[in-house]
């Protein structure tokens, strides 16, 4: 690899014995947010009551930086855990009747599609799945997607898939569903810090999380809500905000919860902001690209060529020799590739076809890949 890119790891804490390569999983939170959220527990534990006096306008300050940070309208953006919590919300406050239909595609990420059996199954509705190939154009995807709008009760969209790595043109098919009067929700887990403004697509509800790309501490997300759905949006737990007239006031205060990670998040945002991110990105981009395809080059398979990769994930293909059968299969594997090779992957499977979903952020470097290059065959 000649790539020109220079890693940061310094920045952050990770174990440098382990190639981390997973990013898009559970992502890597910076030194500084780690520093930031040390000193919050250490105040909160010091006078836990005048921590949580403290914390309504502390919360709502960093709420509204985030939801600036995503291009979201601040009065209708609330915190959530992550964007399974946010799809939740989002289907509890969506009619959905009895022989109503939820549509998602084939790229529907597990939690979701699960999230949407359970209201089907509560509501005597159906699930029903788009079946989107791997290499679709983003014209194929609305063209496939699109008849399926037409008498469904709510459409569920990715905005990054995660098990596929590619990019979905949510606005266009935002606008097809808010046309013929369809609730869209959509999945924007991997969209903050890969996709300018993501909030920002016009959809009834919008969902993402900040610890993948955003490198915020785990239990960090957004949920966007249109203005007219916003009265009856309720946070996953009944508290003293259950009556608060605002959306987000609301959600901002979800009884005992731990509210650390959600006040240590702009500190993350401010690690992205010294690396000048955006700017950054093309590189890291082109690091990964070489990457993907020094791995490919050894296991003698390929990179898929997808018409909207996602800019920091790649997927590599698996030798036909490795089947992957079902979810035990794939966490074994994962879990292998961790233990003999050092080296943190995502295994995927997508039209029964094996993956690696390899991931690219700025402590990793092309050694990273040179070195699972060299010690993947001897393990597949």
């Amino acid at each position: 690899m000649t790539s020109a890119w220079r890693p940061r790891p310094e920045l952050w804490a990770l174990d440098p014995a382990v190639l981390h390569l997973n990013h898009g999983s559970w992502g890597a939170v910076p030194r500084a947010a780690l520093d930031a959220a040390a000193s919050l527990r250490a105040e909160s534990e010091a006078n836990p009551a005048a921590w949580f006096r403290s914390l309504p306008s502390r919360v709502a300050a960093a709420r509204r930086e985030l939801a600036r940070w995503v291009g979201a309208d601040e009065d209708g953006f609330a915190l959530v855990p992550n964007v399974s919590a946010g799809v939740t919300v989002a289907l509890s406050a969506v009619d959905v009747p009895a022989g109503g239909r939820i549509v998602v595609t084939s790229h529907c990420y597990g939690a979701v599609r699960f999230a949407a059996e359970r209201f089907a199954r509560l509501r005597g509705a159906t699930v029903v799945e788009v079946p989107v190939p791997l290499t679709a154009s983003a014209d194929e995807v609305v063209e496939l997607v699109s008849p399926a709008i037409e008498g469904a009760d709510v459409v569920l969209l990715d905005q990054i898939t995660s098990a596929t790595a590619t990019v979905f043109p949510v606005s266009s098919l935002v606008a097809l569903c808010r046309a013929a009067g369809v609730p869209v929700i959509v999945d924007g887990a991997h969209a903050p810090g890969l996709v300018a403004s993501p909030a920002a697509v016009g959809a009834d509800f919008w969902t993402g999380n900040f610890h993948k790309w955003a490198c915020a501490p785990r239990g960090t997300a957004g949920l966007v809500v249109a203005p007219e759905w916003r009265s009856r949006t309720l946070p996953p737990v009944v508290s003293w905000a259950e009556h608060a007239a605002a959306l987000p006031d609301r959600f901002d205060w979800q009884a005992t919860a731990d509210y650390v990670p959600w006040l240590a998040a702009p500190a993350s945002l401010a690690v992205l902001d010294t690396l000048a991110w955006p700017a950054l990105l093309p590189d890291l981009v082109s690091m990964l690209d070489d990457g993907a395809a020094v791995v490919a080059a050894a296991l003698r398979t390929s990179v898929p060529v997808l018409a909207a990769p996602a800019p920091a994930m790649r997927l590599v293909a698996l030798p036909p020799s490795v089947r992957i059968e079902d979810k035990a299969a794939e966490e074994a594997l994962r879990g292998r590739i961790a233990r003999d090779a050092r080296a943190e992957v995502n295994v995927t499977v997508h039209e029964g076809r094996g993956f690696l979903r390899l991931s690219a952020h700025a402590y990793n470097g092309a050694r990273d890949y040179e070195l699972l290059a060299a010690r993947l065959p001897a393990l597949l």
